[in-house]
């Protein structure tokens, strides 16, 4: 695995568009304050030309110009990591632009997005061999002030730490939008894990102590599951590859339903993703109702509860805010004490 250079001070920061711009608001002025911000910190911006475009479909420009600025600004000695724009619909459709081979000689830079992104993400970690990072994507920090969650991914980019760790308060209903574009988290719900082991929910609350560790992977399970049996699906060779670590998934879901849930998790279990699984972290999904009797912890329960591992659920991970950043491909030591979650993360 290949870990790239952690953002040295007064470096110069790309902002590429591969799938959503900022083109409407709050995002175009979430965004605008998030370049002042990054200055403010002694950083150079380099926007892309797609960033305040929509011309798309489900993406900012066509897939074909999207990949090329992706392309581009990866190669460029100019930029020094990458942050995407944001998330949207159709990012896979870049993919037959991309050069990967390309990506694989080049030297490696962090890439941080998630959502739609995990289409590069993920793609860079299992068919690149290079450590990405699954976190909020450049509007984000337009926020004002920065939520905790915002400076760890920061100080993860920068080298700072390697540690990061649940949050107390998650937002339920957000307050951001056209008139208000910069406005924090609406965290307003007490954080409550719930940890299983072979199926059976455990108390998060009274003393549960327990670790694992194994190698990272995964993002939103609406993209992973468009990529598996396609030919950018490379997992069961990568994961066979890092069998001694193990694989610690890390999934969550955007637009899908428990029963799209219940059966991508089908689905990657008989592509073999889960050979080598060491533990599950599921993050809230977006949508995530109850539906004829399925709730999302069934959903998930039904293929991950077979395994002998560590099962978390309602972890900070991905759509329902905050999010911590994870490093896809790193080694990662997950400690759970209480309910409390910590992720130790080594470059190895």
């Amino acid at each position: 695995m290949r870990y790239p250079q952690d953002l040295k001070e007064n470096g110069t920061i790309g902002f590429p568009a591969p799938s959503f711009g900022c083109a409407t608001e709050p995002y175009k002025s979430a965004f605008d304050n998030a370049l002042n911000k990054w200055q403010k910190l002694g950083y150079q911006t380099l926007p892309g030309e797609n960033v305040y475009l929509s011309c798309g479909v489900g993406i900012s420009n066509t897939p074909k110009r999207c990949a090329a600025e992706l392309m581009e600004m990866y190669l460029s000695h100019d930029t020094d990591c990458l942050i995407s724009c944001g998330g949207g619909e159709l990012m896979c459709e870049i993919l037959d632009y991309v050069d990967f081979e390309k990506l694989k000689e080049a030297t490696p830079k962090w890439y941080l997005g998630y959502s739609d992104n995990t289409n590069f993400t993920y793609l860079l970690t299992t068919l690149c061999d290079v450590a990405s990072i699954y976190g909020p994507c450049a509007g984000t920090y337009g926020m004002e002030p920065w939520h905790v969650s915002l400076t760890d991914t920061y100080e993860l980019l920068t080298g700072k730490k390697r540690t990061v760790g649940s949050y107390a308060l998650w937002e339920r209903e957000s307050l951001k939008d056209a008139e208000n574009p910069l406005v924090p988290y609406n965290v307003t719900e007490t954080n409550l894990l719930k940890l299983y082991h072979n199926g059976r929910l455990m108390d998060g609350t009274a003393g549960v102590c327990l670790s694992m560790t194994g190698r990272l992977l995964g993002g939103c399970m609406d993209c992973l599951v468009n990529l598996l049996g396609t030919s950018y699906d490379k997992t069961a060779e990568f994961c066979e590859k890092y069998r001694e670590d193990g694989i610690i998934w890390f999934l969550e879901a955007c637009d899908i339903n428990v029963f799209s849930i219940r059966r991508a998790m089908w689905q990657m279990e008989h592509a073999g993703w889960f050979k080598y699984v060491k533990g599950f972290l599921f993050g809230r999904p977006r949508n995530g109702d109850e539906m004829m009797g399925l709730d999302v912890y069934q959903a998930v329960l039904e293929v991950a509860g077979k395994y002998d591992v560590p099962i978390l659920m309602d972890l900070d991970i991905g759509h329902v805010a905050p999010m911590m950043p994870l490093v896809t491909g790193c080694i990662a030591k997950v400690t759970v004490k209480g309910n409390d979650v910590e992720v130790q993360m080594e470059y190895r």
